[in-house]
């Protein structure tokens, strides 16, 4: 993340050159002051900028190596229909959906850094982006009821949407991308969901999973 810190210190030299400047222009320096004037504003813009991106860059959390970041477990309440229990780690965070079809399909965005970005603490981050259900059959997946859920919001500034609209314009994104995982859903199966740098990797961890994927396969 963005040091708050950082962006602190940014905007009160932004404030203390205006104030300089302001100092400078009751005694007729108008230069000085003009020059004050403008660094202080670009400073007090630049905090804000920043202020804005690390908004958005909270909803987001680091990645740095493999690590569990869900889990998800169903009970049946039809044919194609589970309800589905999203615990989200390591906040605890519990989540429950309805989710028709055969399989479930869990999504996120990752963001990654150019190298010297890392310096300022930029490591690689990713978000959870939604949750929904799948029909292995494509004419049920193309006519059936879908059901897709978000799991977070998106304050601030989007640094994933403006890489994608102009990918020139943010020299410190080396790439953004996708990723999903998705397996079987049946009745009382429970799955963890981890990432990595190369994506997210589902297991079962029960018996019901171990079995629902075996059949998948």
């Amino acid at each position: 993340m963005i040091s708050e810190a950082v962006i602190l210190i940014i905007a009160l030299f932004g404030l203390l050159l205006l104030i300089l400047a302001c100092q400078r222009l009751f005694r007729a320096r108008l230069l000085a002051a003009a020059g004050s004037g403008v660094t202080g504003a670009l400073l007090l813009a630049v905090a804000a900028l920043l202020f804005v991106i690390s908004l958005n860059l909270h909803t987001y959390a680091r990645l740095t190596f493999e690590r569990p970041i869900a889990e998800i477990v169903f009970q049946q309440r039809a044919p194609q229909s589970f309800n589905a229990t999203l615990t989200q780690i390591p906040d605890g965070e519990i989540q429950m959906f309805v989710l028709s079809g055969d399989e479930w399909q869990l999504d996120a965005r990752v963001l990654k850094w150019k190298g010297w970005a890392n310096l300022f603490g930029l490591d690689s981050q990713y978000r959870l982006e939604r949750v929904s259900g799948r029909y292995r059959n494509i004419d049920q997946e193309r006519s059936a009821e879908r059901t897709v859920y978000a799991l977070a919001e998106n304050p601030g500034l989007d640094l994933w949407q403006i890489t994608l609209d102009r990918p020139n314009r943010l020299p410190f994104v080396d790439a953004v991308y996708g990723n999903a995982a998705y397996m079987p859903m049946s009745d009382g199966a429970r799955y963890e969901v981890s990432i990595t740098q190369s994506g997210l990797i589902a297991r079962p961890v029960n018996n019901a999973a171990q079995q629902a994927a075996g059949s998948w396969k």
